[in-house]
């Protein structure tokens, strides 16, 4: 049986009778609650109710800590990003699918990591997925039936040294395992070419549907074979867009992570709403960091015994500083975490600044009493 709707084995849809039941507190939160959308974490994990929850559970707190329901409305990419990152959108194939198209020969990959940070990109790409699953929403409307995946065309001529630059393929790996964890089954068909595949494309896409430099009939109005209105084409980043070049921040304090430990600042949080905002650089290499929870200040944890509130990731802080936000939903000892474990070799030095932002009701509070002044890097609020 395949475990989906219409051909599932008594078992299977027993553990989706289950599966729905344990989920029952969250259901509201999904952006989905249809069978067809269970299902497909149901088949991620082989139908084990257990992991299956844990898996979508996880996928909540990424949504919520990613902003995830109003990244399409909300959230827009730097413009280099917008201009220089490649790919599209680009016609159905024969299921009713949408075709997504990676283009990677003419892309600039260190000029990229250059000019945005990583979690633009990878947050660029949870929009590019979010509004993929949104055609699929509209497509399953038009035609009556369930559309839940995609066909993606990556396009490899072109491809060369430049491309593996080991910063840029360590953020694809992330962003591949992103989309494996919370986009489950939403991959149909992937298709690596490299010269010529009409032939091969053709069985699955109509040439109605195909670009025209891919042996199809599509072209945009004007004719362009390429399609670039709907697949975005790009070429080398002008080195006006790089932010080493632009932004010169000064940081209020730095620090040395030696090689195979990790560091970690404190800040005690009086108040549900306070907002923690950071700012990192770090010398020569990358730099783990994340953000955790404990209930004592002063008393040094381990990470995997205090509560993980950011998941803790490489940075790619020495090409393009890093920044990020917290809102404090409840007290408690916040902790910033710059893990550098993974290396054998060599110690960090990291330059951070960061700065703690009472709530809407305290702070104008507190600027009657200070005429305004702030509180930065405040280890206690």
């Amino acid at each position: 049986m395949s475990g989906r709707v219409g051909d599932l084995s008594p078992k299977q849809a027993e553990a989706l009778e289950q599966f729905r039941s344990k989920i029952q507190d969250v259901l509201p939160q999904l952006p989905a609650q249809h069978d067809h959308f269970l299902l497909r974490w149901l088949r991620a994990r082989n139908f084990s109710v257990q992991k299956s929850e844990a898996m979508l559970r996880k996928h909540l707190e990424f949504r919520k800590h990613m902003k995830v329901d109003a990244i399409i409305t909300d959230w827009h990419p730097p413009e280099v990003i917008e201009k220089y990152l490649s790919g599209g959108m680009c016609g159905y194939d024969r299921e009713g699918s949408p075709i997504w198209y990676d283009v990677i020969g003419p892309m600039d990959p260190k000029g990229l990591f250059l000019s945005a940070s990583k979690q633009d990109f990878i947050k660029s790409k949870i929009r590019d997925c979010e509004m993929l699953q949104q055609e699929c929403n509209r497509q399953s409307e038009r035609l009556g039936r369930n559309i839940e995946s995609i066909t993606m065309i990556y396009d490899v001529e072109g491809l060369g040294l430049k491309h593996l630059w080991k910063p840029a393929i360590d953020t694809y790996g992330e962003i591949l395992q992103m989309f494996e964890d919370n986009y489950p089954e939403g991959l149909k068909r992937l298709f690596v070419i490299k010269g010529n595949w009409q032939e091969v494309l053709l069985k699955y896409i109509d040439a109605e549907e195909l670009p025209a430099i891919y042996g199809g009939k599509a072209t945009d109005p004007d004719g362009d074979p390429h399609c670039r209105t709907r697949i975005n084409l790009v070429g080398p980043v002008p080195p006006s867009y790089y932010v080493r070049d632009h932004v010169r921040v000064d940081y209020e304090q730095c620090m040395t992570v030696n090689r195979g430990s990790s560091q970690q600042l404190d800040y005690e949080i009086l108040f549900p709403g306070c907002v923690l905002r950071w700012q990192f650089a770090c010398e020569s290499a990358d730099i783990g960091f994340g953000v955790f929870l404990k209930t004592r200040k002063g008393e040094w944890k381990k990470a995997s015994e205090m509560q993980e509130i950011i998941p803790s990731q490489r940075y790619n802080a020495h090409l393009v500083p890093e920044d990020g936000s917290l809102t404090c939903e409840r007290p408690g000892v916040y902790v910033l975490r710059f893990d550098n474990t993974y290396s054998i070799f060599h110690a960090k030095r990291v330059s951070y600044t960061v700065e703690v932002l009472l709530p809407d009701r305290l702070q104008s509070q507190r600027e009657g009493q200070t005429n305004g002044t702030s509180e930065k890097s405040s280890h206690h609020v």
